[in-house]
């Protein structure tokens, strides 16, 4: 996923403390990410949710103490493509000072028996020996599909595995954060969904007005520009997902290459080059939005998807949705 709103500051680098399974092959990737929640630029109410739901509460060990607040279990971060998942997830190990790794469905999945079981298994200890560490596995509804709806034996055993992983007994499992995402929460087994497993949610939305622009200055800020009006921009791209607005970006920037081309004369990159990349680039959520407008509607059982009902009561008729 593209960062939702990026600022030109260091970006995360991969740790030097790189764990080693105990046959002496190298581990999975260990990074110690440089940014915050502070890189990400608006999406208040996604920080606000993650401060509730998980910062405040660690960083408050007596508090937690006092209100029997638990940090047992996971939280999945969830929305359309393209809108920072994975940066967020990137950017509260930052917040934390913790190690990060982060895990896609290809690093699982083997097509040996018992083999992706295991290493998901050396996942979550590579983990534990990192603590305090994020544990970060994209596409949740892929490694974590309902097992109602999956006939394949092994993707059951792996969900499985999963749920043994997040309810390993005693403190194994302390200073090891899990993190999810996913474009379909409602694909995700209920199993792995309930309290103590990833029963905290934060639903990550196409970047707001102030995300929008600091995007945009991220990815202009290294192209010969004048005379952008920001402000239009910002306002003509609502419902752009990031990785929509860093391919705007790209329209634009091809439009004004050719021109040079064909002349043979730099020119500065200007409004009319955006006026024709908006022609042709549409925001991209709009088939996650059709299909989580029926979730909202007809499949919210339990209130699990409130937060996306009142999205959508409040954006009607927004551009892209």
């Amino acid at each position: 996923a593209k960062p939702p709103a990026p600022t030109p500051k260091p970006k995360p680098m991969a740790a030097n403390t790189e764990d080693e399974d105990p046959e002496g092959v190298p581990a999975h990737e260990v990074e110690r990410p440089a940014l915050t929640l502070a890189d990400v630029g608006g999406l208040s109410q996604v920080k606000d949710r993650l401060q509730v739901a998980f910062l405040a509460p660690m960083r408050n060990p007596e508090l937690r103490k006092i209100y029997g607040k638990s940090l047992r279990g996971g939280l999945l971060l969830y929305g359309p493509p393209g809108c920072g998942k994975t940066f967020i997830a990137r950017a509260v190990a930052g917040e934390i000072g913790a190690s990060f790794i982060s895990v896609g469905i290809s690093e699982v999945m083997d097509l040996w028996f018992g083999a992706s079981e295991k290493n998901l298994s050396e996942l979550f200890e590579l983990a534990r020996r990192q603590a305090p560490c994020v544990l970060f596995f994209d596409e949740m509804d892929a490694l974590g599909q309902r097992r109602s709806q999956n006939r394949n034996s092994m993707m059951r055993t792996l969900v499985n595995q999963f749920l043994t992983e997040l309810d390993s007994v005693g403190a194994d499992n302390e200073g090891v954060f899990v993190l999810g995402a996913t474009n379909a929460p409602w694909d995700v087994d209920p199993a792995l969904r309930r309290p103590g497993r990833f029963d905290r949610t934060v639903l990550v939305l196409p970047p707001d007005a102030p995300a929008r622009e600091e995007i945009l200055r991220y990815h202009l800020r290294d192209r010969p520009i004048a005379g952008i009006d920001l402000e239009s921009l910002v306002e003509r791209t609502d419902g752009f997902s990031g990785a929509d607005l860093a391919y705007l970006c790209e329209s634009a920037t091809e439009n004004a290459l050719m021109d040079a081309v064909r002349s043979g004369e730099v020119r500065m990159m200007g409004m009319p080059d955006f006026e024709n990349a908006l022609k042709d680039v549409r925001p991209s959520t709009g088939p996650w939005f059709d299909a989580a407008r029926s979730v909202a509607l007809f499949a919210n059982e339990g209130g699990a998807y409130d937060d996306l009902a009142a999205y959508f009561k409040n954006h009607k008729g927004s551009k892209g949705l």
